[in-house]
């Protein structure tokens, strides 16, 4: 009953001091709300950048495995920038040149005449000549600048047009290997398709459904997954088909040609850049030089990265401290002056037999409920607003990204640009766990109590004389 009477008289105090009590609550529940964000952006920093680091190991080993596997294989496409006579690249029209400005495209989709095939199959040393085709399909963005209009596309899905042929379906790497649902693409494959995962999600389809592409009914066959982003977004189907909807009669955008043996790949570059100046081969060799240099790069940008999170960490660790400091000097200054101002109430409490245990615990209990209810308020603050608090708080974080957010180096391979995820340290988002959440509100309580401490000690010292003799 005692120990009620003193939890019922410290309410009440609390109760009668609205105005008061509401400002505290207020103050300290933005420093709960603190505590609560900045470990979370720090967690969520530290996965990002770890996420980051993993996926592009995972990609360097991957990509050199390619390359040592299609070591014989030569990627023929247009030289950036060449516009093939009659067919130029997406978003390039003509007399763009001129006029109040100039159109742009953003994409490196260019197409060529696919009698190229049949030339390059006769040189000496080709085993196999595979005709390609990719055209992106999106929405057109139109950007001015000072130098004028730039279009860009925001490509939705990608379609590839591949032969079809069991001759070289079973001998080369035409199509994904990781199909997931359903069977992938064979000869004779007629009104069919193969989605990625992103596209089944993109048409809200499956296997067996019909899916309408670019006004043409398809059948898909099978669901194929990938972890190379820019290959998310592809779905595969034949050659001749994906001509005739995109409207690309007799063009391809390029040819994968495979040497006999990695002797004669020599041979068979300098045959085709002399046959066509006009297009850019593409060796192993090459690429394997490009991934070297872009793995320098990234190695390079990925340590500034880490730099630049252990720079935000330690910003961080100092608000943290400032948010302790500053919650526990709300709490003592708060109950110093309550103490201050009910001199004569402890008076009268100590008079009529309060023990100084008693008086003690009633200021302290007063202090706890204050630091319970901001820490409550606090804690609902920093798990809706974790990902705002943070990014205002802590230079270098962005909120609701991820680690693929940004494109870093770019490197051809297969005659496409594969995007390497960059290596700006960026947040998932901030999502605060049910420990830190535990913690963070035991934390204010224990603020709130040795906040307290003092002020009830000193209050529960007060002469009973002197606290009555005072106005």
């Amino acid at each position: 009953m005692k120990k009620l009477g003193v939890f019922t008289r410290a309410l009440r105090n609390v109760s009668r001091r609205k105005i008061r009590a509401l400002l505290v609550i207020i103050a300290l529940s933005l420093s709960v709300a603190i505590l609560t964000s900045i470990p979370t952006g720090i967690m969520a920093n530290q996965k990002a950048a770890e996420q980051l680091s993993a996926n592009y190991d995972s990609y360097l080993e991957n990509m050199q495995t390619q390359i040592t596997t299609a070591s014989t294989l030569l990627e023929v496409s247009l030289s950036p920038g060449f516009t093939a006579a009659g067919f130029g690249g997406r978003g390039r029209p003509e007399g763009g040149f001129g006029g109040g400005g100039f159109m742009g495209f953003m994409s490196s989709e260019s197409f060529f005449n696919e009698t190229a095939v049949s030339n390059i199959t006769t040189i000496d040393g080709v085993a196999a000549v595979i005709p390609v085709l990719e055209k992106s399909e999106g929405t057109n963005e139109t950007r001015s600048t000072q130098f004028g209009d730039f279009v860009f596309l925001r490509p939705e899905y990608t379609i590839v047009g591949v032969p079809l042929d069991n001759s070289i379906l079973s001998n080369y790497p035409v199509l994904p290997s990781d199909i997931i649902e359903g069977r992938t693409l064979g000869e004779g494959d007629n009104d069919a398709v193969l989605l990625s995962t992103n596209n089944t999600e993109y048409f809200g389809v499956g296997v067996n459904d019909q899916v309408n592409i670019l006004g043409k009914d398809f059948t898909v066959v099978g669901v194929y997954s990938t972890t190379v982003t820019q290959e998310m977004n592809h779905l595969y189907m034949s050659l001749p088909e994906a001509q005739t909807i995109t409207e690309t009669e007799g063009n391809i955008s390029r040819i994968d040609v495979y040497a006999e043996n990695e002797t004669a790949v020599d041979s068979v570059y300098a045959n085709i850049t002399a046959m066509y100046p006009e297009f850019y081969v593409n060796t192993a060799q090459s690429r394997l030089e490009s991934l070297t240099t872009m793995a320098e790069n990234q190695g390079s940008l990925l340590d500034n990265a880490e730099a630049g999170l252990v720079e935000t960490q330690s910003v961080a660790y100092m608000e943290i401290g400032i948010a302790v400091v500053a919650t526990s000097l709300i709490v003592l200054f708060t109950m110093l002056y309550t103490v201050r101002e009910r001199t004569q109430e402890i008076g009268v409490l100590k008079a009529i037999g309060f023990s100084n245990t008693n008086i003690m615990s009633q200021f302290m209990l007063e202090g706890m409920i204050l630091s319970i209810m901001a820490g409550l308020i606090g804690v609902v603050i920093g798990t809706v607003g974790a990902p705002i608090i943070t990014q205002l708080l802590l230079t270098g974080f962005a909120a609701n990204t991820g680690p693929q957010a940004n494109t870093g180096s770019q490197m051809a391979f297969r005659g496409r640009q594969i995007g390497i995820p960059g290596l700006t340290v960026q947040s998932t988002i901030a999502t605060p766990t049910v420990e830190l959440l535990l913690i963070v509100f035991a934390g204010a309580i224990l603020l709130g109590v040795l906040g307290s401490l003092y002020p009830s000690w000193r209050a529960s010292k007060t002469s009973p004389m002197e606290a009555l003799r005072r106005e």
